[in-house]
């Protein structure tokens, strides 16, 4: 499988990237917007990199890691370069507040505006891994929500690449509880001093 990771220069897509390259099985491409950051950063990871209007056009997944206040701008510019290549939205809205870190949003989620903003299907998940789990290889369960079929399967492929345990979560509206519950990881390991994933109990 080809992985389109757009923002694989931030902090999460190169922890992806990474491990993935350590795994070896699919081939990866970072995107970035600037294209000279995007070589060095994949000429550090030992992958391919490129723009990301061009990271995307022949990928079989495209992995959407840019932060989340730049995640609808960039489908916007990509939704043409994507088509109807099937996308992962990892990005959860959040407020930085002096109490702690709130969800950014009380109706929607980030992922269903990112559907209605592409042609292609999409899905959600990977909101409770830490890049610092995934470059160990126990990133935790993964959650992926979605109605297109292939989206979700190919999300949950992704996900047990990674050394995760993939659960099919329902329909993309629950990816708004999953957006959600990023904001409850990271004030508990803002509390902790830890990189807390989740793990649900009760399934094999």
């Amino acid at each position: 499988m080809k992985i389109a990771i757009v923002g694989g220069t931030g902090a999460f897509g190169r922890a992806l990237a990474h491990r993935l390259a350590e795994i070896g099985s699919d081939e990866v491409v970072v995107g970035s917007r600037d294209a000279a950051r995007a070589a060095a950063t994949a000429e550090e990871l030992g992958v391919a990199g490129g723009r990301n209007e061009d990271v995307v056009r022949d990928a079989d997944l495209v992995v959407l890691a840019v932060k989340s206040d730049a995640t609808l701008e960039t489908a916007a510019e990509l939704a043409g370069a994507i088509g109807t290549t099937p996308v992962l939205c990892v990005a959860s809205d959040l407020r930085f507040t002096g109490e702690g870190v709130l969800p950014g949003r009380h109706q929607g989620s980030l992922a269903e505006e990112v559907a209605r903003i592409v042609r292609a299907p999409v899905a959600s998940g990977f909101q409770s891994f830490a890049a610092a789990n995934v470059l160990k290889g126990d990133p935790g369960d993964a959650l992926i929500c979605g109605e297109d079929s292939e989206a979700k399967k190919l999300a949950l492929e992704l996900a047990d690449r990674l050394g995760a345990r993939g659960i099919d979560a329902g329909p993309l509206a629950n990816s708004r509880a999953l957006e959600g519950m990023t904001s409850v990881i990271l004030n508990v390991n803002k509390r902790y001093k830890a990189h807390a994933g989740i793990r649900i109990t009760g399934i094999s």
